[in-house]
């Protein structure tokens, strides 16, 4: 045993496995109708010239059906017999492609083969094209026996994740033709896609007899669940296989070898932090469903039958947790040599043993029950750190500055008097947000002559009262509502933006009834007014995602919880108002471009790279401001500091080097990404143009984002010290300054009519 194990790359971690593992008492019958149907299909005995993926020995070793009895206990047996057929149809084309494209690097066969597999997944069930392989000979079959039960939301639900499962397999093929190995931000968004557990998870509806209902389907707390669900599933996947996938199949993409290669530490190491982010994943889950569903439930009037749906879902997802575990214990596809435990973890002696029983010993160790957890709880506000010593930035783009500055600085100054942004305010500690002083301190209006230099005199200064009023929100919301802990106060006060951003600007009835409100509402007007529906629509939804995300900040400062790493990321975006940016540079470039390029794959890993890039940038920036001076504690560099357990140097080290590498898979996309997306959608001379010019404008915001933190004096200790209220205020909730650079981003790329 010394020996076998000597040959392993790392030892397995240990394990939190909150939910015991359940065996279904269907298992005998699924392993018997599973081989049958493989046979049927040609995945076993192929006749029809299809090389032979696996033999009979092997696909009894792999076991799907164990898979299947585990991670869904209580299905009957012709439900468990229809989800064992789906696994053994995932597996089989995992390794199907993996022999015929990903060995032979084909990317053009690839292609092909893929653009096919969405025919035979009818969401109408229309007929479909003549199967030609045992892929799509099981797919139209795994299909006609599942969707017509399920509702039509459903079933696009199911079409997307499929799709997305299929798709994304080139990814992978990139990957290993480029030798690229991917950043950890990438590869954990990537991963979800191509790994299959969103596909799982809408399985899981089916096999428990439930769909979450539609209307809540999209909201954020049943997003995290799926999102960490899936990611939880993937890193465990990616432990367990390491050595067949590393080691012998040549693959790239696993979440060991990127934290190996990112954080330049040994495999052990990578092995242990990639459990760590396995483990935060299952705690944000865990969250989730108790801190978020219960006033989803409320603002949603679920009624009791809806929510006792939604809940038997997320049991269903813990089944699927413990038992895809118990099963990666023991299937002979992994690297499981010590699977007498949960990978080493102290066990008591007389625990229990066989089949089902891991998940319910009794594992001592703090990874194993949880502890860690409480690291994100013990944050103390408004510790001293000091400044930050800033790293060499990885800049490759460059921006000038527009001439129409002055002008712009003038005009939005007086504009934020107009609304009432420079009043003294009832309420607030030391009676105003701004005064004239802070206003020129942040110089939002130098953001936006950066990142949009070739701009006429009108068209920044719309920019710049744009970034005023985001800037001013920022700082007005944690004022209004962090200091007071006012959930509620938040969510009323976040409802009633909409009411500012009609249709049609001219019939605006509410009265505006604080600063906040009376900017948006004129600067609506001044927008909103010339758009198109769907493109008024998209604004109008960035905006609100933006204002939304501020209650997900508050929300963790009323637990005192530092946020989950991942959680962290794709939150920053919106609280840093990314999409708000994407949204209004597509307005002003996108008219020649196809809208479906903006839902591929390339065009948004171009915009989530420049987003983090931004966002990290200011967590850097604010690093002093926001933790010293505010009490806040949704900030990467803490975030990174806590997870890692750095000093405050080593974690912004850490945080810079994120930075490069979405510069670097940036400058990736643009160099090889882009040509091929180009070919494929055949785009004319004009929208190669237009998309050029967008890419063109996401460079100049990153570059302008960076030189604007570099040149203000916001978030310098001189400053700060200067400008610090008498009274200390206890945990405001938002990264104050990120608006200047948020919204900048985007308005200096839109040209109003």
């Amino acid at each position: 045993m010394a020996a076998a194990q000597a040959k392993q790359p790392f030892q397995l971690p240990d394990f939190y496995i909150p939910w015991p593992a359940r065996l279904n008492a269907n298992l005998e019958g699924a392993r018997t109708h599973s081989k049958a149907w493989a046979r049927e299909m040609g995945i076993l005995d192929s006749k029809d010239g299809t090389p032979e993926i696996w033999t009979e020995k092997k696909f009894d070793a792999m076991d799907y059906a164990l898979l299947c009895s585990y991670t869904h206990p209580e299905a009957p047996g012709p439900e468990l017999d229809l989800i064992t057929d789906w696994y053994v149809w995932v597996f089989y084309f995992d390794d199907h492609f993996l022999d015929l494209y990903k060995v032979t690097k084909d990317q053009v066969g690839a292609k092909k083969y893929l653009d096919r597999l969405p025919l035979f997944m009818p969401v109408d069930l229309s007929p479909t094209p003549e199967p030609t392989n045992p892929v799509e000979r099981g797919l139209i079959d795994l299909w006609n026996r599942t969707v017509p039960s399920k509702s039509i939301e459903w079933r696009r639900r199911f079409f997307q994740s499929t799709k997305a499962l299929l798709e994304e397999s080139t990814w992978e093929l990139s990957n290993i033709t480029e030798s690229r190995v991917s950043n950890p931000i990438e590869y954990i968004e990537m991963r979800r896609k191509v790994g299959g557990a969103p596909w799982s998870a809408d399985l899981v509806e089916h096999a428990v007899f439930v769909e979450v209902p539609d209307r809540i389907a999209a909201s954020r707390p049943m997003l995290v669940l799926k999102d960490t669900f899936s990611d939880a599933v993937h890193l465990r996947n990616d432990l367990f296989s390491y050595e067949r996938e590393i080691l012998h199949e040549g693959e790239l993409s696993n979440c060991v070898l990127v934290i190996e290669k990112f954080l330049d530490v040994d495999t052990q190491r990578a092995a242990n932090l990639t459990n760590d982010i396995l483990t935060s994943r299952l705690h944000q889950f865990e969250n989730t469903a108790l801190a978020e569903l219960p006033p989803l439930f409320e603002e949603f009037a679920l009624d009791p039958v809806e929510r006792a749906s939604v809940l038997t879902y997320i049991r269903g997802l813990q089944d699927w947790q413990s038992g895809g575990h118990e099963w990666h214990m023991r299937s002979s596809r992994y690297m499981n040599r010590d699977a007498g435990g949960s990978g080493g973890g102290w066990t008591l002696p007389l625990g229990p043993t066989g089949l089902g029983a891991s998940s319910a010993r009794l594992h001592l160790s703090p990874d194993a029950l949880g502890l860690k957890r409480f690291k994100s709880f013990t944050h103390v506000p408004f510790l001293h750190v000091g400044p930050v010593k800033q790293p060499k930035f990885y800049m490759p783009y460059t921006t000038t500055q527009s001439p129409h500055l002055d002008s712009a600085r003038k005009n939005s100054k007086a504009w934020a008097r107009q609304m009432g942004m420079l009043d003294v305010l009832p309420g607030v500690p030391g009676g105003y947000i701004w005064d004239d002083h802070r206003f020129d301190v942040a110089d939002v209006a130098l953001c936006g002559a950066l990142i949009n230099p070739g701009a006429t005199g009108p068209e920044l200064d719309l920019t710049a009262s744009w970034l005023v009023w985001g800037t001013y929100a920022d700082d007005y919301f944690p004022m209004l509502y962090g200091n007071s802990r006012n959930m509620a106060g938040a969510k009323l006060f976040n409802a009633r933006l909409s009411a500012f951003m009609p249709d049609d600007p001219s019939t605006l009835s509410e009265v505006p009834t604080n600063p906040v409100e009376r900017g948006l509402a004129d600067l609506w007007a001044r927008t909103a007014g010339g758009l198109s529906t769907n493109a008024r629509n998209l604004f109008r939804k960035a905006i609100q995602d933006m204002t939304e995300s501020w209650l997900w900040e508050l929300a963790n400062l009323m637990q005192n919880r530092i946020p989950d790493p991942v959680d962290y990321v794709e939150m920053r975006r919106k609280t840093f108002g990314s999409d708000l940016t994407m949204s209004l540079s597509r307005l002003a470039h996108g008219d020649a471009i196809p809208a479906e390029i903006f839902h591929t794959r390339p065009v948004r890993g171009l915009e989530n790279s420049a987003a983090d890039y931004a966002c990290l940038t200011n967590d850097i920036f604010s690093y002093q401001k926001e933790i010293e001076f505010e009490g806040e504690l949704n900030n990467g560099v803490l975030v990174v500091q806590r997870f890692l357990d750095l000093d405050k140097q080593g974690a912004v080290e850490v945080v810079n080097n994120l930075m490069a590498a979405r510069m670097q898979q940036f400058e990736h996309i643009v160099a090889k990404e882009l040509p091929v997306l180009v070919e494929d959608y055949k785009l004319d001379s004009q929208a190669r143009e237009k998309l050029n010019k967008y890419v063109e404008k996401l460079q100049q915001w990153m570059a302008g984002v960076l030189r604007w933190h570099q040149a203000v004096d916001r978030y310098k200790e001189f400053e700060l010290l200067n400008s610090r209220k008498p009274e200390r205020l206890i945990g405001k909730p938002t990264g104050r300054g990120t608006s200047a650079a948020r919204i900048a981003a985007l308005f200096g790329a839109h040209r109003p009519g």
